[in-house]
C-alpha cells in the first residue's frame, strides 16, 4: 500500500486523517510544517503528501514549490481552511504550482478519501 505524509500544524486534523488513511490499509507518515516534510520527502519513500498551505516556519505554498524541484513525480493534495485570502485563493495558487487536489478544510472522511484514491490511481 502506498506512503502518505500528512503535514498540518494542527494536530488534530493530522491525528484524525492519519486515522482514516491508517484504517484504509495505507502507511502514514506525519509533520507539522513545509520543514519536516521536506526533509522525511528526503529520506523515506513518500507516494503522496497531504499538505496543508497556512503553517508556521515553512509555509505550503513555498513548501510545494520546494518539493517539485527536489522531487518532481511527488503527489500532492493541498488543504486550506482559510488565511488573510481566503482557501479558495489558497487552493488556486497550489493547484497552478503543483498540487494535483485541493481540499478545502473542514472536509468529511469521503473527501479524503475519495481524493487520495483520485490522486494516487491518475
Amino acid at each position: 500500500m502506498a506512503t502518505i505524509l500528512v503535514i498540518d500544524d494542527d494536530e488534530k486534523i493530522v491525528e484524525g486523517f492519519s486515522i482514516i488513511l491508517a484504517k484504509e490499509g495505507y502507511s502514514i507518515l506525519t509533520g507539522s510544517n513545509g520543514n519536516e516534510c521536506l526533509k522525511l520527502c528526503g529520506e523515506q519513500k513518500v507516494d503522496l503528501v497531504i499538505l496543508d498551505i497556512v503553517m508556521p516556519e515553512k509555509e505550503g505554498l513555498e513548501t510545494i514549490q520546494d518539493m517539485k524541484k527536489r522531487f518532481p513525480g511527488i503527489k500532492i493534495i493541498a488543504m486550506s481552511g482559510g488565511g488573510k485570502v481566503g482557501p479558495e485563493n489558497y487552493l488556486l495558487i497550489a493547484g497552478a504550482l503543483g498540487a494535483q487536489k485541493a481540499l478545502k478544510k473542514p472536509c468529511s472522511r469521503e473527501d479524503i478519501l475519495s481524493a487520495v484514491q483520485e490522486v494516487l490511481h491518475n
